[in-house]
Formats: C-alpha cells, structure tokens, sequence
C-alpha cells in the first residue's frame, strides 16, 4: 500500500503546483489535488507509532 501511496502522492503534489503555475490555473483541479495528498498524507501519518508510548513512561 505504501509502495503505492506514496507515488499517487507525488503527482498529485506536482499536479497542484503544475497547476497554479500555468497561465489559466482551475481552481477545482488543484483542490482536487490537495485534497488527494492530505488524505494520503493522512493515510501515511495513521501508520507511525506516536512518540509517547504510555507503556514507555510506566517504565520509568
């Protein structure tokens, strides 16, 4: 799933900017766009353990 996350995420960061930098920008294409990156990025940040583990801190 990562392997195929993170390149959907790439284009869809290069289309909003490739976009905005054209001479006749679509404002519906580049919230399409942003819109496809939080919610991979979203996706990616649910898969990373937080920092402060509560079975970490009874350790101590």
């Amino acid at each position: 799933m990562k392997k195929i996350l993170i390149p959907i995420l790439l284009i869809a960061f290069f289309v909003a900017f490739w976009n905005q930098n054209s001479e006749k920008s679509n404002l519906y294409i580049t919230i399409i766009a942003v819109l496809i990156f939080m919610f991979g990025m979203m996706k990616l940040s649910a898969k990373v353990p937080p920092k402060d583990d509560e079975n970490d801190s009874e350790k101590i």
